[in-house]
């Protein structure tokens, strides 16, 4: 019996894989309580292992959010989205009929700083009655199902990832070039290998996403956007997905350093409404 297995015992935590490449749902842990220190370590291995974990029925505040992603390190703002009264490291995801979500790619979140997080804690404060779920895919598996020889070309390579390109969309809005002025100018382009190496796992992940990467350094623009096309179409194979159903109070608990993840607006008109909080990560390796 290894490590993780041995605790879940004395603590337990269930855990229910949801598919082979990523993601399990976690039962028998109260995430509005103050957790030992063996079960965090154990939510640590957890989410190292199946790289997104997903909890019901966690009616948490703000402060008991904010608590849970500090255990796991120093949390990041969003430079664009409105907040939760007085905790603005909770950033607010919010979709009326009046204001309908814009974003609906595969990503990972934050590419576009030096340090992109470590991992993101969402939970749901309003969901429609059918609709809205999220897909994650896992970066790992996908760079484990391409061949040696493109695991060996993409080595070494090196790819731009622009906060301006992914939020191109609000920047074109009526005031929205002044309104993200300061983002624009704390967030330059910057440099990420096309394969890093998860920190603490070692595992090999393809690090490119259609959200904010915007080319591949050294290549010509179409040499770049078709190697970039192929891998994107490449990682979200249903091989390397998992598939998540929202409830009110449910959390999901993602490595953002080893997934993409996806939302599906399937349900304008209806109202959705999630608060996220961001952790700390470093900055990625080959």
């Amino acid at each position: 019996m290894n490590t993780i297995d041995r605790i879940e015992v004395n603590t337990m935590i269930s855990v229910k894989p949801l598919a082979a490449a990523l993601g399990a749902e976690i039962s028998g842990i109260d995430l509005t309580q103050t957790l030992s220190e063996n079960t965090l370590k154990t939510l640590d291995e957890l989410l190292v292992k199946h790289q997104v974990i997903f909890f019901r029925d966690q009616d948490i505040e703000p402060a008991q959010h904010k608590a849970l992603a500090e255990a796991f390190g120093p949390l990041q703002s969003h430079p664009a989205y409105d907040t939760v009264p007085d905790f603005p490291e909770i950033t607010i995801l919010e979709s009326t009929p009046e204001k309908p979500t814009k974003i609906e790619e595969w990503h990972t979140d934050m590419t576009f700083r030096q340090t992109p997080p470590l991992g993101s804690i969402l939970r749901s404060r309003i969901v429609p009655s059918c609709g809205g779920d999220t897909l994650w895919a896992s970066l790992g598996a996908a760079y484990d199902g391409l061949s040696d020889k493109m695991q060996s070309f993409l080595s070494g390579l090196s790819a731009v990832h622009d906060f301006a390109h992914g939020f191109r969309h609000s920047l074109a809005e009526d005031g929205g070039r002044e309104r993200l002025a300061k983002a624009l100018a704390e967030n330059p382009p910057v440099e990420h290998p096309v394969i890093r190496s998860h920190p603490v796992s070692g595992r090999k992940m393809i690090y490119v996403n259609s959200l904010f990467t915007t080319h591949i350094v050294g290549m010509t623009d179409s040499e770049s956007q078709a190697l970039l096309m192929f891998l994107y179409q490449h990682c979200v194979q249903d091989e390397y997905t998992c598939r998540f159903r929202w409830e009110e109070n449910s959390i999901a608990f993602w490595d953002n350093r080893s997934t993409l993840h996806k939302p599906i607006n399937d349900y304008f008109p209806a109202h959705r409404r999630m608060e996220r909080i961001t952790i700390d990560g470093d900055r990625p390796s080959p």
